[in-house]
């Protein structure tokens, strides 16, 4: 190589000259390589997108899946809740008593829980409108529950009637015969 030192012109000349017609020469030999290097590469990602995805789609049916069976349970929770009322009401009060309305637990192989006996008079079932808690069809469990104390014999005589007629609820009934035994 030269000792001499390179002017402007001569780093001018390699950039704009040699270095091209470098490329251009060496571009042919290696271009076969590079091609195979970058579908290497992009199958590889390619793949791992595909892979990623079915996993992804595996996770979301399994997910909707188990999101259907918990809402046909809900829907067959409240369908039990909705027909049972209805059911309930062509039985005598007295009878249901002893007989709770089937739940959706009773029919995946549990034993349902018995009522306690509630002492309810044969006769008319009460109106809600008529009972001593007010708005008692709007009322969760829980909060019939916490107002029943409050109520003498008589009055829980008639929710235990309207209950046992129309809803069923095990924690209301429980309640009722609970304070009717004191």
């Amino acid at each position: 190589m030269n000792d001499r030192k390179k002017t402007p012109a001569d780093d001018v000349l390699d950039l704009f000259v040699y270095a091209p017609i470098g490329l251009a020469l060496t571009a042919r030999e290696l271009l076969p390589t590079l091609v195979e290097k970058g579908r290497d590469r992009v199958e590889t990602q390619v793949n791992n997108a595909r892979v990623m995805g079915q996993y992804a789609v595996q996770m979301g049916r399994q997910e909707a899946a188990r999101r259907a069976e918990a809402a046909a349970k809900q829907a067959t929770d409240v369908l039990s809740d909705v027909l049972g009322s209805g059911r309930s009401s062509q039985r005598p009060p007295t009878a249901m008593a002893s007989t709770p309305p089937a739940s959706p637990s009773a029919t995946n192989g549990s034993v349902p829980t018995p009522v306690p006996d509630v002492t309810v008079a044969s006769g008319p079932v009460p109106e809600p409108a008529s009972l001593a808690i007010p708005d008692y069809d709007s009322l969760a469990a829980s909060q019939v529950v916490q107002r029943l104390s409050a109520l003498d014999a008589q009055e829980l005589e008639a929710v235990a009637a309207y209950e046992t007629a129309e809803r069923g609820r095990k924690t209301i009934l429980s309640k009722v015969a609970q304070l009717q035994a004191r």
